[in-house]
């Protein structure tokens, strides 16, 4: 049988001499060097991303907003032509227009 493969004996201190401060303040950042590159990627970088990322939630909130609209303007159409329908049948039925024989 193989001995368990260990860790080197250098990279076992270097992890033992680590604070628990100096491990968050590394954590924050790679977390912010993380964010930057994805910004970056994205073509945000510039400094005017909060604004860029406003200005399109904006624009998403206005398409939402004018969806919602137009189906609600369709569906009054439509509902109003159907309401004229049943009116034009029913007064033809009823011999109010459309000529009496």
């Amino acid at each position: 049988m193989t001995e368990p493969e260990q860790q080197p004996p250098a990279l076992v201190e270097n992890m033992l001499l680590l604070r628990k401060e100096d491990f968050d303040d590394l954590l924050d950042r790679a977390a912010e060097r993380g964010a930057e590159r994805c910004l970056a990627h994205l073509g945000l970088e510039n400094g005017h991303a909060a604004r860029d990322i406003r200005e399109l939630r904006d624009l998403l909130e206005a398409w939402r907003d004018a969806r919602h609209t137009a189906w609600q303007t369709t569906i009054k159409v439509v509902t109003t032509g159907l309401l004229a329908a049943l009116l034009v049948g029913a007064a033809i039925k009823l011999r109010l227009i459309g000529g009496g024989q």
